[in-house]
């Protein structure tokens, strides 16, 4: 694997780039890094070309001056161009799938296909942007790590905490990086973010849809929502994950996305 960096805007963004054939770019959600596809890098690396950035303020990657969800994309653009990639299959988690579609928004020709993993569509609602509103003011008072510290275990199902509790107190550890800004930035990206349906209704590029059945940050009946939009839709269930399936139901996960890449 290698780890590469351009220079965006004056600001270091990271990413990694392994393997051979055809390109798949991972997008991280929010509060991760790269690090989290793992799983997904070690299964797909032998078929696909990978391309996994850290966003910027997220790992080894620096905050840019515009940090909002088309920001955001438009540093991916920019690791495309610096790898000569002309098209990929992009593929979102969480925060990570608000940058695909805002990737699709400017720069369809450069994709074959997209997919939203734990991810939606549609804009937060006025309850959504209440609660990400206190927990802007949380972080303010408290810091990024304890509010991190809070909310990670949160993103499992109980189930598969109470097996790999392990696993999970070294992703809280690893939250100690994120800076209060950074944490703060992506809340208001997302708050502020539009409804990008559209882009699912108008699109001609097969779309994946991974669902975790336990998900509390997307719920399971609003993802569904979204599925009928696109004219090419693959949709997996995850019976027994919540909003990390990439880890607690990797296999599942993994064949789903080799059949689509």
């Amino acid at each position: 694997m290698e780890i590469k960096n351009i220079s965006y805007g004056g600001s270091k963004i990271f990413y990694r780039s392994i393997g051979k054939g055809r390109p798949v770019v991972f997008i991280h959600g929010f509060a991760e890094h790269g690090d989290i596809w793992k799983n997904q890098i070690e299964f797909l690396k032998d078929n696909n070309h990978l391309i996994i950035p850290d966003l910027p303020g997220s790992g080894k990657s620096q905050m840019i001056n515009d940090m909002c969800i088309e920001g955001m994309a438009a540093t991916i653009n920019a690791i495309l161009d610096e790898e000569k990639i002309e098209q990929c299959t992009m593929l979102g988690h969480s925060m990570g799938g608000y940058i695909t579609l805002a990737f699709a928004q400017k720069n369809e020709q450069r994709l074959t296909s997209l997919g939203l993993i734990h991810s939606t569509a549609f804009a937060d609602s006025e309850e959504k942007k209440a609660n990400r509103l206190k927990s802007i003011e949380f972080v303010k008072k408290n810091g990024a790590f304890e509010f991190l510290k809070a909310v990670i275990t949160d993103l499992f199902t109980e189930a598969w905490y109470a097996n790999n509790s392990n696993f999970v107190n070294e992703l809280i550890e690893k939250s100690r990086g994120f800076a209060d800004e950074a944490i703060i930035a992506y809340y208001e990206a997302m708050i502020n973010r539009a409804d990008k349906t559209s882009i699912l209704k108008n699109s001609n590029k097969s779309v994946l849809f991974i669902i975790g059945q336990h998900d509390k940050a997307v719920p399971f009946t609003h993802s569904l929502q979204q599925c009928h939009l696109p004219s090419q839709s693959t949709v997996v269930i995850l019976r027994n994950s919540a909003h990390m399936g990439m880890w607690e139901e990797a296999e599942k996960l993994n064949n789903a996305l080799l059949d689509f890449c």
